[in-house]
């Protein structure tokens, strides 16, 4: 609050965030960077303005499942609209090429998250974002 006092007598704005607010801001800018780049991974040569377009039903069903999946494992709130906002944010980068990297920290986070939940004995919470992981062989 003090940080935010700070900006705005700057005359910029700032907003602050309860924590799993923040934390459904977090997770859309990871979700948006693993579901373009792998849906892309699946189609050699495409752009993230091709996954928007041509591959939009694949990826927006990715996109539903990684927010879904994200709600159910860590509490995370996603503002109205998520779907929306990646794809609009794609649209402005539309020409950026595709492909899995950083795996880690990037698609990793969500395999991590699918292991952990099936060590359990519980169903994949991203069974999708598995199956599209193994097609191009990251996993």
């Amino acid at each position: 609050d003090a940080f935010a006092a700070r900006l705005r007598g700057g005359d910029l704005s700032c907003h602050v965030l309860d924590a799993p607010t923040y934390e459904g801001s977090m997770y859309e800018k990871l979700i948006w960077i693993c579901a373009m780049m792998l849906v892309g991974a699946q189609h050699e040569g495409a752009k993230v303005g091709d996954v928007a377009t041509t591959y939009k039903g694949e990826v927006v069903e990715l996109i539903e499942e990684l927010l879904a999946g994200t709600t159910a494992c860590t509490g995370a709130k996603f503002a109205p609209g998520a779907v929306e906002r990646l794809l609009a944010y794609a649209r402005t980068v539309a020409h950026f090429p595709c492909g899995v990297k950083e795996f880690p920290w990037r698609n990793g986070y969500f395999y991590s998250l699918s292991e952990k939940a099936m060590a359990e004995g519980k169903p994949d919470p991203f069974p999708t974002h598995t199956s599209l992981l193994k097609n191009i062989d990251a996993i």
